[in-house]
């Protein structure tokens, strides 16, 4: 189990960013959250086995929706949490 920390930027707010991550990382089984950040960048936890983050991560970087411009993502390693098994879009 690995947990990483993305900090996305580019236009990743008011084009379905949020809605799509939510949905690729529950077809794929990995806990988290995602959430607008106030400087206009997205947020998110990424919690489970590491290849199958390491995947989702590949789309998020992709632009998991055509509307989406990905300039940056910057990723950190963080610690185990508990996210009670899912995976949610906060605020």
């Amino acid at each position: 189990m690995v947990n990483y920390h993305l900090t996305i930027t580019g236009r990743v707010q008011g084009v379905g960013f949020r809605w799509s991550v939510y949905q690729l990382a529950q077809q794929a089984g990995i806990e988290g959250i995602v959430m607008n950040k106030q400087d206009g960048s997205v947020y998110c936890e990424l919690q489970g086995p590491s290849e199958i983050v390491k995947q989702l991560i590949s789309k998020i970087k992709a632009g998991p929706t055509p509307y989406a411009r990905i300039n940056k993502v910057k990723i950190s390693k963080g610690t185990l949490q508990h996210y009670h098994h899912s995976f949610q879009i906060t605020h």
